[in-house]
C-alpha cells in the first residue's frame, strides 16, 4: 500500500498479486528508488515491442510507462506545452499499443499529480471506477457490489488521464472523449492499431489488431479439410499462444507438500466437453511435461425447474447431475482424451452443485459481477464462479468410487472467443440460410466489433475471486489477427461445394459448417468425436438458466 498527498489531494494506492510470471514476487504497488511514479499492475506482458519477457511483468511495464511519461514522441514537438497530460496520455497509449496480453493497469505520476488508467483493448481484466458523495474518485478492480454506488466499468478502448493538478485538463486529447469526474476531468487517449503502423512512425510493433473482418469472398473450390492450409495455420497460432499461456507457471503453494493422495495441478481448463476446450486440452498435453496433471473443471447444476423428482434422494440428484447436457459431452470427451493420450494424467473434475448452495452463493455472485446486474449475467456467473471454485469429485481407479477433490492450479484456461472468430453460434447458420455470405458477413463482423465489449470483465471478478487467472488462448493477438485477416473459406464450411475428397478427407465432409477449420483441426489430432460436438451455451450446458418457475427473459434486471 502507498500514501501520497499533491497540494489538498491524497492518493491511496493498494495491490495483490498471483505472483504468475517471473521468478520472484515483486511487491505492488511497485516503484523505484525515485518513488515518484507508482504502478499497480494486473496482467500478463507476453511480449513487449515483438520481444519476449522473461523477467517481471510488472517490472517491465513499469519501465515502459516511466519512459513514455520521459519521453516525447516526435509527432508532438511542435506543442508548446510538450509535458502536458494530452501528450503523456498518448505516449503511454502508443507505449502500451506494443504490449501483448491482458491487463488493467493503474499508474500514478505524482510530480505532474496525473494518475493514468485503463484495460487492454479486448477488456481481458477488470477495471471499474466510482465516484462517491464526498467527491472521491475511486479506480478498482472489483466493486462493493451495491447498485446505488455508481459504479461503471472502464471501456477498453485505450488509456485515461485523471488529472489530478489545480490545472487540471486532459480536453486536448486528440480524438478523446471528456468527461467530468467530481471536481476533476479525465480523457481518452485511443490504443493504436497494427494497420496503422505505416500512417505513424514508430508503430510497425503495435499488436493490436483492428476488430474488422476480411470481408472478401472467394469462390470454394475445396472444402476445409486435415489437410489445408488454414488447419494447419490454425494449428500454428494455437499452439505459439498456448506456449506463452501453458508452460512455466509457477508451483502452486506448498506444492512440495504432498499431504493429498494426489501430486498438485498447476493448470485447469474449464471444461464443458465442447469442441474449443477439449482442442485446448489435447494441444496443452503436447506442450507440457507428462508427469504433470491436468485438471479438467466441468460443473453440474440442480436446477429445480427441472429436477423436482431427483430432490427426493440422493441417488437420483446423483443421476441428475450425470444427465446435465455437459456433464454428458464432459465425460464423452474426457474419455476421448484419454484414449488419444492415455500417458496424461487427465483429471476429470466433477463439479455438482446442489440448488440451496446457489442460493447461499447468489448474492456473492451478483456482488462480484456488479455493475453487470440481469438474469443472463446471473446464469453465466453462476456457472463460472463454481467452476473456478474447482471444487468437486474425481474417480480414483485405487478406491472405485469418487473422492472430494479441490484444484491446486492458478491457472484457467477458457475456450471464449472461438465461435465469435469462426462463426460457432447458431445464429450464424441462421444467417446465411437467409441472406448467404453477405449475411453471414454481418453478422460475424458485429460479433468482432464486440469482442472489446464482452463481458469479460464481469468473468474476471467473478473467477479472481478464487485466486485464479482465466487465459483465453484464442484471443491471443496474433492468432486473432490472422483469424480477422483470413477468408470466410477458410473459417467456416457454409455453401462448400460438392467436390471429391480423398479417403483419408471424407469426413470432413460431414463436419458441420460452423468453427469448421477448428473442427478440422479437433480431427486432425484424433479428436473425431469432439470434431462433431454441437454449440451450446454454458448457461443451458450446466442448467443453471431459469432455475425458477415463471417467464423470465435474460435481458431482464435483477430484482
Amino acid at each position: 500500500m502507498h500514501n501520497t498527498s499533491i497540494s489538498n489531494v491524497h492518493v491511496n494506492l493498494c495491490s495483490t498479486v498471483l505472483s504468475l510470471r517471473g521468478l520472484r514476487t515483486v511487491t505492488q504497488p511497485y516503484q523505484d528508488d525515485s518513488e515518484e511514479y507508482t504502478l499497480c499492475w494486473n496482467g500478463e506482458a507476453w511480449s513487449i515491442f515483438g520481444e519476449s519477457n522473461s523477467g517481471n511483468d510488472t517490472e517491465a511495464v513499469y519501465r515502459l510507462l516511466v519512459d513514455a511519461v520521459k519521453t516525447v514522441s516526435a509527432s508532438d514537438v511542435h506543442d508548446v506545452l510538450i509535458h502536458n497530460a494530452s501528450n503523456i496520455a498518448c505516449n503511454i497509449a502508443r507505449a502500451l499499443s506494443h504490449v501483448s496480453g491482458p491487463y488493467a493497469f493503474v499508474f500514478f505520476d505524482r510530480p505532474q499529480g496525473r494518475v493514468f488508467f485503463g484495460r487492454d483493448f479486448l477488456g481481458r481484466r477488470s477495471l471499474l471506477t466510482r465516484i462517491t458523495e464526498s467527491g472521491e474518485v475511486i479506480i478498482a478492480s472489483v466493486s462493493a457490489g451495491d447498485p446505488r454506488d455508481g459504479w461503471v466499468e472502464v471501456e477498453a478502448d485505450g488509456v485515461y488521464c485523471l488529472d489530478l493538478s489545480a490545472s487540471a485538463s486532459c480536453s486536448a486529447l486528440p480524438g478523446s472523449q471528456t468527461q467530468k469526474v467530481g471536481s476533476f476531468v479525465t480523457g481518452q487517449a485511443p490504443y493504436h492499431f497494427a494497420q496503422d503502423a505505416e500512417a505513424e512512425v514508430g508503430l510497425s510493433n503495435s499488436v493490436i489488431p483492428r476488430l474488422s473482418l476480411n470481408k472478401n469472398t472467394l469462390p470454394i473450390h475445396l472444402p476445409l479439410t486435415t489437410a489445408s492450409l488454414a488447419v494447419a495455420n490454425l494449428e500454428t497460432c494455437l499452439r505459439e499462444s498456448l506456449v506463452l499461456r501453458v508452460l512455466n507457471i509457477p508451483d502452486p503453494p506448498d506444492y512440495d507438500n504432498r499431504k493429498d493422495f494426489v501430486s498438485k495441478a498447476r493448470l485447469a481448463i474449464l471444461f464443458s466437453g465442447g469442441l474449443d476446450c477439449t482442442v485446448l486440452a489435447r494441444i496443452s498435453h503436447e506442450l507440457l511435461p507428462a508427469s504433470e496433471p491436468i485438471d479438467l473443471l466441468n460443473v453440474a447444476f440442480e436446477n429445480p425447474r427441472i429436477h423436482k423428482e431427483a430432490r427426493a434422494d440422493l441417488a437420483g440428484l446423483t443421476e441428475a447431475y450425470e444427465l446435465c447436457p455437459d456433464r454428458i459431452t464432459g465425460r464423452t470427451s474426457y474419455a476421448e482424451l484419454v484414449r488419444t493420450s492415455p500417458a496424461r494424467d487427465w483429471r476429470f473434475v466433477a463439479i455438482n452443485v446442489p440448488y440451496t448452495e446457489t442460493s447461499e452463493h447468489r448474492q456473492e455472485i451478483i456482488s462480484l459481477m456488479h455493475p453487470h446486474n440481469t438474469v443472463m449475467d446471473l446464469s453465466i456467473a453462476c456457472a463460472l464462479y463454481f467452476a473456478a471454485r474447482g471444487q468437486g469429485q474425481i474417480r480414483s481407479s485405487a478406491s472405485r468410487g469418487s473422492l472430494p477433490y479441490t484444484t491446486s492450479a492458478r491457472v484457467l484456461l477458457s475456450g471464449l472467443g472461438a465461435d465469435e472468430l469462426f462463426g460457432g453460434y447458431t445464429r450464424h447458420a441462421t444467417a446465411f440460410r437467409r441472406g448467404g455470405y453477405p449475411a453471414l458477413l454481418d453478422e460475424l463482423e458485429l460479433d468482432v466489433s464486440r469482442l472489446g465489449k464482452r463481458n469479460l470483465g464481469r468473468d474476471d471478478r467473478v473467477m479472481a475471486h478464487w485466486g485464479r487467472e482465466v487465459r483465453f488462448p484464442y484471443l491471443d493477438e496474433k492468432l486473432l489477427s490472422w483469424a480477422l485477416n483470413v477468408s470466410l473459406i477458410e473459417k467456416c464450411g457454409f455453401g462448400e461445394a460438392e467436390v471429391q475428397l480423398s479417403a483419408n478427407d471424407e469426413g470432413c465432409r460431414t463436419l458441420e459448417p460452423g468453427k469448421k477449420v477448428l473442427r478440422c483441426l479437433a480431427s486432425k489430432l484424433g479428436l473425431e468425436g469432439v470434431a462433431r460436438e454441437k454449440k451450446r451455451a454454458i448457461q443451458f450446458g450446466a442448467r443453471t438458466a431459469k432455475m425458477q418457475a415463471g417467464k423470465t427473459k435474460g435481458t431482464q434486471l435483477l430484482s
